[in-house]
C-alpha cells in the first residue's frame, strides 16, 4: 500500500462534525463508515498511521499520526481512533470508533 502525504495544517479542529455527519447518513450507516476505516487500520495500517474517514464522500485513507500530532496538535496514538475530516470545510475531528 502506497502512503501519500496530506497537509492537515490548513485545517481547524472541531467538534461538531461527528454529529453533522450521523444527521446526515443516519446512526447506522456512520457507524459502519467508522467500521470501515477501522477495518482498513486493522487490515493495512501500523502502528503509526490512524484511519481518515472524508465526510463529504465517506472515502477511507490511511494517515501519519505523527504528522497528524505535528501539524495539529491532535494525539492519535491508540486503537480505535478515526480522524474524521472534511476537505470542503477543511475541519477535522478525531473520534473513538
Amino acid at each position: 500500500m502506497v502512503e501519500s502525504s496530506f497537509d492537515f495544517t490548513a485545517f481547524t479542529a472541531v467538534n461538531h462534525l461527528w454529529p453533522s455527519f450521523v444527521e446526515r447518513l443516519g446512526t447506522t450507516r456512520s457507524q459502519q463508515a467508522v467500521r470501515q476505516a477501522l477495518d482498513l487500520q486493522s487490515m493495512h495500517g501500523k502502528e503509526g498511521t490512524v484511519p481518515v474517514l472524508f465526510i463529504e464522500t465517506c472515502g477511507i485513507a490511511l494517515a501519519s499520526s505523527v504528522l497528524l500530532r505535528e501539524q495539529t496538535g491532535l494525539n492519535a496514538h491508540g486503537n480505535g481512533m478515526v480522524l474524521i475530516l472534511s476537505k470542503r470545510a477543511q475541519e477535522l475531528q478525531l473520534i473513538w470508533g
